[in-house]
């Protein structure tokens, strides 16, 4: 199934007829997950009518749930997995420019030739076989069904498979018995779908576990770690807590993602990918001669420096900027521009961004102006932090905000977060902008530009709220 992979259709045409299956125009509109049990067996029944129920089952899978650091775990593990020269198949979301991200084969997406062979396979099998009480799948279930025939058809030695909301219900769940678990850490995030108590929200993150699967989640909090040790005694599994990784441990090399809670997370990946190769025999033939119990074998580290995921505390240069204001600035101002990227949504993950931004930012010899934003886009699920550096003297610092969030969000627990968090280590914001999302939640295409007809009908009194309650945060006052 590897080669001769024809081009059924365009691209665009498959990304309309993806973008069909969007069924909320809003997350408010969302059913709440307690009601979605139908949403696993409609699941199942699709699996069957693509005729893959048997070699689903045959997948390797390691299964990771949880709030925070779940993409960046699934990405270390992966790339672990390849160094150690497995064919590997990751499954993530949410995707930041082109579907095609959620799918990689090897380290690499997908490409569009081969996506084009799998979802037009997929589209049609399923098209003919729609009815009355079983509709096509929403967006993300036909994600994660494209995702098994992806895996399967391309032979991949492991598959990761991120949840994508919750994890009892969620789409990602019909794996009935994935070779090892993951829970990542936990908090206070989509509580209109999962609970307004930690406890609540562990529930569901723990009903990936399964009977007989080893299980391995980080230090949380007591009231989260109760509900997933006492998920793990009912079903008579072992669980570990996976310690986060030490600087020590790594021979000097740094993490391919940034950031001091990519420790936590590539600690549950190395303990995650260990317990998948010595439960599928493949331990003792890579490591056993030689090899030191209490040493990451170079493999392991390797995989860990070069992992990487966009917008995961992810440093990108603009070289068009820098190329531009050369030629216009003076002499004493370089003008370049660093984009930040990170995608910080709740309180905790917005900490740790503050935390990482302003370790970087004060780990800059050069005074810097900075930009920070929070741009959240759920056309494709994704919430996105980034922060904009530019250089323009070398006396001069200015930290600007550049900030939008869903009307679910609670800007008022989110800015202390971010600000408190920065000034605490003496980084300060001087202004804040705040944007609308240049985007509709009616197509999954990302590469299309945004007209000015778009942004000129664009509702801007949300963006207006939150300039209303930054100016009473910074000022004290609303000064509008």
């Amino acid at each position: 199934m590897r080669n001769n992979l024809p081009q059924s259709s365009s691209y665009e045409s498959a990304l309309e007829a993806l973008s069909s299956l969007i069924t909320q125009k809003s997350r408010g509109a969302m059913t709440p997950v307690i009601r979605s049990k139908t949403k696993l067996e409609r699941m199942r029944k699709y699996i069957e009518i693509l005729d893959l129920v048997e070699c689903v089952k045959k997948l390797k899978i390691i299964h990771v749930a949880g709030t925070k650091g779940k993409g960046s775990t699934c990405t270390f593990s992966e790339a672990i997995l390849r160094e150690c020269g497995l064919r590997t198949g990751l499954f993530t979301s949410p995707h930041l420019i082109d579907v095609r991200e959620r799918f990689r084969i090897n380290g690499l997406d997908i490409s569009e030739d081969k996506f084009l062979h799998y979802f037009w396979a997929c589209w049609r099998q399923l098209k003919e076989s729609v009815t009355e009480h079983l509709p096509m799948p929403a967006l993300f279930q036909f994600l994660t069904l494209l995702a098994f025939k992806i895996f399967i058809d391309e032979e991949v030695d492991v598959a990761i498979i991120e949840v994508g909301l919750g994890g009892m219900y969620d789409s990602t769940n019909v794996i009935e018995e994935p070779i090892v678990c993951g829970i990542t850490s936990l908090g206070m995030d989509h509580m209109e779908l999962l609970g307004n108590s930690l406890s609540q929200i562990a529930s569901h993150k723990a009903g990936i576990l399964k009977p007989r699967v080893p299980a391995f989640t980080v230090p949380q909090l007591p009231e989260a770690m109760d509900v997933i040790q006492n998920k793990a005694r009912e079903l008579m599994i072992p669980l570990e807590v996976a310690e986060p990784l030490d600087h020590k441990k790594l021979d000097g090399l740094k993490l391919g993602m940034s950031g001091d809670h990519q420790l936590v997370n590539s600690g549950l990946a190395v303990s995650l990918c260990k317990c998948w190769l010595q439960r599928t025999g493949n331990w003792e033939r890579m490591f056993l001669n030689g090899f030191k119990v209490a040493k990451i074998p170079d493999a392991f580290l390797r995989g860990l420096s070069t992992a990487n995921l966009s917008g995961r505390a992810q440093t990108v240069y603009d070289c068009y900027a820098s190329s531009f204001n050369s030629s216009t600035q003076s002499e004493n101002s370089n003008g370049d521009l660093i984009f930040y990227l990170d995608g910080a949504h709740s309180p905790e993950s917005m900490e740790a961004c503050a935390n990482w931004f302003s370790s970087v930012v004060k780990g800059n010899h050069k005074s810097l102006h900075c930009f920070s934003a929070e741009n959240v886009d759920r056309d494709s699920g994704k919430d996105d932090v980034k922060v904009l550096q530019e250089a323009e003297s070398t006396k001069l610092s200015k930290q600007i905000l550049l900030f939008n969030c869903m009307e679910m969000r609670d800007p008022e627990i989110l800015f202390p977060r971010l600000v408190n968090t920065c000034a605490s280590s003496g980084v300060h914001f001087s202004k804040a902008l705040f944007v609308p999302t240049m985007s509709t939640y009616s197509k999954v295409s990302s590469s299309n530009s945004v007209t000015s007809s778009d942004i000129i009908n664009k509702d801007l009194s949300w963006q207006l709220n939150l300039q209303k309650l930054w100016e009473k945060i910074m000022h004290g006052k609303d000064r509008m």
